[in-house]
């Protein structure tokens, strides 16, 4: 699979970091994010069952702290390049965007009272739709894919991080990079570019 025209890897981090400029101006806090943005455009539970759906969609670009959008921008460029190797466009946004949708209502189901923000469950469904797309496409066992998957999920556990967007976002990663690399045909498989290689793929 050839790499997609326009890098939306790039594009990604681009909006992410202006969002987080914003959010930092009108908060008046560069180091960290204003309550007031969080309670607006972040995943607020108790919200969201109230009817701020759009919280879903919007928790994916506002980020806590420097550090953590820092973070996150750093994962989200090497998964990003790698999956911008192995999926078409439309595929790539459905990874990241159905993804992290995915774990926001996991989220959403399993912790009512909580209060979230962050692009991580995006960004695990790329990886792990990546690692096993890599393994499935040639036919290799995906044990190798799961165990990569569940350690990441595993040593970014701790308190202060929404765990349930993390699985969400990983289980769908792993459901649709399995079903890509099942159908597509082995002359449509990506050809690998070693300059992107980075990461346990």
């Amino acid at each position: 699979m050839n790499s997609v025209k326009y890098k939306p890897t790039y594009i990604l981090i681009a909006i992410n970091v202006l969002v987080y400029i914003y959010t930092s101006v009108v908060g008046g806090n560069f180091l960290s994010t204003s309550d007031s943005m969080v309670f607006t455009y972040g995943q607020v539970n108790a919200f969201v069952f109230q009817g701020a759906y759009w919280q879903l969609f919007t928790s994916m670009f506002i980020h806590a702290t420097i550090a953590h959008i820092v973070g996150n921008m750093l994962f989200l460029l090497i998964f990003g390049l790698r999956g911008e190797e192995m999926f078409s466009l439309p595929e790539y946004l459905g990874i990241y965007f159905i993804g992290g949708l995915a774990g926001n209502v996991l989220s959403l189901a399993l912790g009512p009272s909580l209060i979230s923000v962050g692009a991580s469950g995006a960004i695990f469904s790329l990886f792990s739709a990546c690692v096993i797309y890599a393994r499935r496409s040639v036919r290799q066992s995906i044990l190798g894919a799961l165990v990569y998957g569940f350690f990441l999920l595993f040593i970014s556990a701790g308190p202060g991080v929404n765990d349930f967007a993390h699985i969400g976002g990983l289980v769908f990663g792993l459901l649709i990079g399995y079903l890509i690399g099942t159908s597509r045909k082995p002359s449509e498989q990506y050809s690998v570019k070693y300059s992107h290689s980075t990461g346990p793929f």
